[in-house]
């Protein structure tokens, strides 16, 4: 019994580390020419194997997009939270939080792009890979609604268009950013240097009416 244990256990190690290579290979070719280059061929030519043989850990290309998706939610999760996790909860958080969105865009581009572009028509990522991010979102809101309540942020931050307009002053700086940039550093770019102001203009967008307390995105 315990060899069967042992040998299960091992066959499972071994099929884990088949899939960690082939995700490692996919997001390497993202990276170099961009998500639609990723097939199963390729990948299985650089793991050293027949494409048939990948479908056994794969059941088609779009499972491996949407392992790619949860890969590259776990670490931007994980980076915004290192990032974020000494700011007071608010307003301080949340930008913050959203420097270090841009931040992981410009480290990570390829799972950036598959992330927050959707480059690949018909791909939809599954409701578990998409969690992270849907997470992600609802502590962004929980920090604008307290922001609000602290009376650095006016009550129209607490809303769904505020984080839109958000996300799209975000998105905008890192696509800008990396189509025309790609290969400068977060203090360096030209385009992700100007986040702070963005995110300024943002503050003062939604700064308490009365309030002549200067806001500043720092």
């Amino acid at each position: 019994m315990a060899t069967t244990l042992s040998q299960s256990a091992r066959v499972r190690a071994r099929r884990d580390v088949t899939i960690e290579h082939a995700l490692v290979h996919a997001q390497a070719i993202v990276t170099e020419q961009g998500a639609g280059a990723v097939t199963v061929s390729e990948i299985a030519r650089r793991l050293g194997m027949r494409a048939p043989s990948l479908y056994k850990y794969f059941p088609s290309l779009h499972s491996i997009y949407d392992a790619l998706f949860a890969r590259g939610n776990a670490r931007v999760t994980a980076f915004v939270q290192a990032a974020s996790q000494d700011a007071e909860p608010g307003l301080e958080r949340t930008l913050a939080s959203a420097r270090a969105m841009v931040r992981w865009s410009m480290q990570e581009p390829g799972l950036a792009a598959l992330l927050y572009w959707r480059p690949i028509p018909g791909f939809v990522p599954s409701e578990e890979s998409f969690a992270p991010s849907r997470q992600m979102w609802e502590q962004w809101r929980e920090d604008l609604r307290t922001a609000v309540r602290d009376g650095d942020l006016a009550s129209s931050a607490d809303s769904e268009r505020a984080m839109r307009m958000l996300t799209v002053l975000l998105s905008g700086i890192s696509s800008q950013q990396m189509a025309n940039q790609p290969d400068a550093s977060y203090d360096d770019g030209v385009f992700s240097s100007l986040t702070d102001e963005a995110l300024e203009m943002f503050v003062r967008h939604h700064q308490p009416s009365g309030n002549t307390r200067e806001k500043e995105a720092r």
